[in-house]
């Protein structure tokens, strides 16, 4: 299943639980900021991008249950 939604980090420790949320899931997950894409995996990827603004989650999973988990960043 492939899903996305629109994320924001407030502060560093907001970053530091999406990272461990996100470690052990299994599938595909990018962050997008404008044209810029990294792995959504990658703790320093995260802070390459404009935190000042909206980034996008593209996920790719089988497990759906797993965006509920990251509904406390949505936008």
């Amino acid at each position: 299943m492939r899903k996305t939604m629109n994320i924001r980090f407030d502060s560093y420790d907001m970053i530091e639980r999406f990272s461990r949320d996100i470690a052990n899931v299994k599938g595909e997950f990018d962050l997008v900021s404008g044209r810029k894409v990294i792995d959504a995996k990658s703790f320093l990827g995260i802070f390459s991008l404009d935190l000042s603004k909206p980034l996008v989650l593209d996920a790719v999973t089988d497990e759906v249950e797993i965006f509920d988990k990251f509904s406390c960043y949505q936008i």
